[in-house]
This record gives C-alpha cells, structure tokens and sequence, in this order.
C-alpha cells in the first residue's frame, strides 16, 4: 500500500487538535461570560457565585489557546496519526446517539430517553435479545427512579410524556 492510500484511511491529530480547542475556548468564554454577570467579585458573605467559575473559565481559555497556537506553530511539520477512519466511525456510532439522548430528556424526561438509549444500544451494539432488552431497559430507569425519586427526594428531569404517566 502506498503513502497517499494510507493517508486516505486515517485522520491525523491537526484537525481535531484545533477544533477541539476551539470548541473549549468557546465553552470557556461562555463562562466567563456568565460568571461575570453572576459576578466575580467578593461580598459580605464570601465569594460572589461567579468567582470560581471565572477562574475555572480562565484556565480553560489559556490551556486551549495553548493547544490551539502550538498546533498552528506545528502545522508544516508531519501530521502524526490521531485514528483510523473505520475508529472514528465507531466513535460517531456512540455519539450521535447520545446527542439524540440528550434531546429526547426534553420530551420524554430522562427516564423515557434512558430507557430509549439503553435498549437501543443493547440491540444494536450488544446484540442482545429483546427480553433481556426489554427487562433492562425498562428495569434501569425504574430503579433509578425509585432510588432517585423516593428514596433521595430528588426529581430528575421529567418531560411531558412522564407527566402525563403521574411520574
């Protein structure tokens, strides 16, 4: 196999490298945003709510800028290998799921999207049979339910689709 097939087959560190950075310089200027209009400063009390989250935000921005000006400074030097094509479909094989997780709490509360999530990675990536599907995805919630809800006193989110069930 030649150099320019094996380059088609795998994604160098470059690219993810800098959108990652990115993508956590601006989670941290949104911090840092909030926290400042929270405020930073001190009170009579102690430290106002954004004091901690403001530094925590400015870590964040300095360590990623970091990353983000060492990777252009290294941007004519060889790319090393970050993962194979065929890894990376796998990745997004989990990710996009639980992105569709995390929109369905919003519908169906966590307990309906747990319940989604977990089945449907039993079936697709475990290939389990629908009984033991079925019985764990349904079981999972409901104990987490009981244990949450009753035994703690602390409601998870719920959607429409729970309370309309009394949940």
């Amino acid at each position: 196999m030649s150099d320019s097939d094996a380059s088609g087959e795998t994604v160098g560190t470059r690219w993810p490298e800098l959108i990652v950075a990115l993508l956590l310089m601006a989670l941290a200027v949104l911090v840092i945003a909030d926290s400042l209009r929270v405020g930073i400063g001190w009170a009579d009390d102690g430290p106002r709510s954004g004091y901690f989250p403001f530094y925590i935000g400015l870590l964040l921005l300095v360590s990623s800028g970091t990353v983000l000006v060492g990777q252009l400074l290294r941007w004519r030097r060889a790319d090393p290998e970050f993962a194979e094509r065929s890894q990376l479909v796998l990745v997004i094989s989990v990710f996009v799921p639980m992105l569709v997780y995390v929109g369905l709490i919003a519908l169906l509360g966590i307990y309906g999207a747990s319940a989604l999530l977990i089945g449907y990675f039993m079936r697709r990536h475990g290939r389990y049979g629908w009984v033991a599907t079925v019985a764990v995805s349904v079981g999972v919630p409901l104990v987490f339910f009981l244990v949450f809800e009753r035994w703690f006193l602390v409601p998870l989110p719920k959607g429409p689709v729970e309370h309309l069930l009394g949940f």
